[in-house]
């Protein structure tokens, strides 16, 4: 059994591990109520936004904007994964690594062996993971948190989208966990380039019949980059809001367990000094048998 002072020292050191996490959840949990709004608030619009494009994007030619839909084989891959800058999140970094490897050997497995899957990190957690896989890291957007608005990541998208025009990429991926709740994200492998239209039903062909003023080269060609701009905002939003629910939740499942390990060093000291007590006054009795035997 453990010493007293060493019982002691350990109550001490997990105590002080119990008032940090129970810090970490509640800072978590103040960035996740803001994340959690920006969230909410761009989703309906980037998802009809979205839809839009989608449907529209079929029925235009190269000089309005189809450049962006034209489907080429499959040559030359980017993945897009999306981490964080910091851990202590669970496994909120780990499964996105994960998605990204899954979907190269599930799906690109050719391309990676030839060395044409490339990766373009938001996040330092994806960078530091996809920089000891020689050749793939591309590019890393590890400041895109420090100030996350449209402003600030509208050239990264830029820069994508004129790669894929220029044909140094056939197909752009996003990896990214979106957002339910605090305690449940999903993993999300987006295709963002080339647009593919949806299939077109009787049902849905009801819903594509839109009117274009003053003409639909002039709207597409602005809707198009503006719509991709937006997929990757949100998907960033998502990422960035999933974090810190994945944080809270897991600071708040180590402030739980500091708590049953404090329980369990304070039976554990009791239960030493009750010994530590006995001991002494076998000792006392025993000393006064002693002296009354002499």
């Amino acid at each position: 059994m453990a010493s007293l002072k060493e019982v002691r020292n350990r109550i001490g050191s997990v105590n002080s591990t119990q008032q940090i996490t129970k810090a970490m959840k509640m800072v978590a949990a103040a960035k996740l109520r803001r994340a959690q709004d920006a969230i909410v608030r761009m989703r309906p619009y980037a998802e009809k936004l979205r839809e839009i494009l989608v449907n529209v994007s079929g029925n235009v030619d190269a000089a309005e904007g189809g450049a962006y839909a034209k489907v080429r084989p499959a040559g030359k891959i980017l993945m897009v994964p999306m981490s964080s800058n910091r851990g202590l999140a669970g496994a909120f970094n780990a499964t996105i690594t994960r998605a990204v490897n899954r979907e190269i050997r599930e799906n690109y497995a050719e391309q990676a062996a030839a060395g044409n899957v490339h990766v373009i990190c938001v996040g330092k957690k994806a960078a530091d993971y996809f920089r000891k896989q020689k050749g793939m890291l591309l590019r890393e957007h590890n400041d895109v948190y420090d100030q996350l608005d449209f402003e600030h990541t509208a050239p990264i998208v830029e820069q994508i989208m004129q790669e894929f025009l220029d044909g140094k990429y056939d197909r752009v991926i996003l990896v990214y966990n979106q957002f339910k709740n605090a305690a449940v994200q999903y993993v999300q492998v987006e295709p963002m380039l080339p647009i593919t239209p949806p299939e077109k039903t009787e049902e849905k062909q009801s819903n594509i019949d839109y009117i274009f003023e003053p003409g639909k080269g002039a709207i597409v060609r602005d809707l198009i980059p503006k719509s991709l701009k937006i997929q990757f905002y949100k998907a960033l939003l998502d990422s960035f809001a999933s974090e810190h629910g994945a944080r809270m939740t897991a600071m708040s499942k180590a402030t739980d367990n500091a708590g049953e390990l404090l329980r369990e060093l304070r039976l554990q000291y009791n239960k030493a000094r009750q010994a530590a007590i006995t001991n002494e006054i076998l000792e006392i009795v025993s000393g006064a048998e002693a002296l009354k035997g002499g």
